[in-house]
């Protein structure tokens, strides 16, 4: 059983629409989308549904998870894995998904250089010790541009049926808003960072005066890091025990693109092969001439392309031909269909990456296919 779903039973938060845990991670969706970090990691991931949300964002390219339980990972850590449409369709960037067992109060080297660290009610299960060393490990080692923090506000509580002291369990401590403000005011001017106090969980109407449910400090680093800090130069050891780890495939890794970039070549002559020759079996029906005759000429039919694909042959006035049981199709036409043209970039790279993949004319100016014509 997972923390939230622990909260949810014990707090009465299923008359928050949408739950409060499912508003917090909506939170942090939108903050990533408005600042568009790289680099995230979420400390106390717990089942890593966060992480699971966060895969989705394009701008992600290292996702990081650690908790003190590596049971709760475990069990839906596979969410994490690749899929099989993953490897089909690799996406243009690349994705890490990494979790590790260990403490919030403990410095390891792999936390180093993250954009972004979320701490999603996580301090209030910390003990007092570990609390003390928490700031320093986040913003004076782990120092990201942005950290956000949430915890319960305890003047909220009041309000949650079946709450008689803390929210849950294993709660240590909820703080009420203004002592939250008061560490997070002292904690940002110790490590240089500013800090906007929010929340989600709206109260009742006319209880507006306890504020959110569920209070959050976001943080943002005022000046730039320095380009060597002490933490790079002189590293702790590890400390933490990798759990998992996901690569997922992209493109930018070039044995998928080069796969991304047959499939599409290999797609592209088809479509012109059979449209050349179902133009000419069409003619050859009409006039009972000879089935190659006026293939210079070649049209697009309307039954095998786009009218995009009959608009760029027709104006490149690029010739695709047969002889004998052979198609020609010249990779410049080729190297003119906008997903070719976005894969390589430069007809150079398109030669380079199909080349020994791909059956080319000896002078590797055009594929070569077999000239069967393959019925609908």
């Amino acid at each position: 059983m997972d923390k939230s779903f622990k909260e949810e039973r014990l707090t009465g938060v299923s008359k928050f629409t949408p739950p409060l845990y499912k508003q917090r991670y909506q939170f942090i969706k939108d903050l990533v989308e408005k600042y568009k970090p790289q680099k995230v990691a979420d400390l106390g991931c717990a089942d890593c549904t966060l992480l699971w949300m966060l895969k989705f964002c394009s701008c992600i390219e290292v996702l990081a998870g650690l908790d003190i339980c590596a049971t709760v990972m475990e069990e839906k850590m596979h969410r994490l894995s690749p899929l099989p449409a993953n490897y089909l369709q690799p996406a243009e960037r690349s994705l890490t998904v990494t979790l590790h067992h260990g403490s919030v109060a403990d410095k390891d080297p792999c936390m180093l250089g993250f954009d972004l660290v979320t701490c999603i009610e996580l301090i209030e299960h910390l003990q007092e010790s570990d609390l003390k060393k928490f700031p320093e490990v986040v913003f004076g080692f782990m120092a990201p541009n942005i950290v956000v923090i949430s915890t319960p506000n305890s003047e909220f509580n009041p309000l949650l049926p079946g709450v008689t002291l803390f929210r849950h369990p294993d709660h240590k401590f909820e703080w009420d808003r203004a002592q939250f403000q008061s560490w997070a005011l002292e904690t940002a001017r110790h490590y240089g960072y500013s800090v906007e106090f929010t929340g989600v969980g709206h109260p009742p109407t006319g209880m507006e005066n306890v504020g959110f449910c569920t209070q959050i400090g976001v943080f943002v680093r005022k000046y730039p890091q320095a380009s060597t800090s002490a933490q790079s130069e002189n590293p702790p050891e590890a400390v933490y025990k990798t759990v998992f780890k996901a690569v997922y495939p992209s493109l930018k890794d070039e044995k998928y693109l080069q796969n991304a970039v047959v499939n599409e070549v290999i797609f592209s002559a088809e479509m012109i092969k059979q449209s050349l020759l179902d133009r000419l079996m069409s003619e050859h029906e009409d006039s009972n001439d000879d089935p190659t005759e006026g293939s210079s000429n070649f049209q697009p039919s309307m039954n095998w392309c786009s009218e995009d694909l009959e608009k760029l042959v027709t104006e490149k006035s690029m010739e695709s031909f047969v002889d004998g049981n052979v198609v020609y199709i010249p990779l410049t036409t080729i190297f003119c269909f906008p997903k070719v043209n976005q894969l390589c970039g430069t007809f150079e790279k398109l030669c380079k990456l199909i080349a020994g993949k791909v059956t080319l004319s000896s002078d590797g100016s055009a594929v070569v296919l077999s000239a069967e014509h393959e019925e609908n």
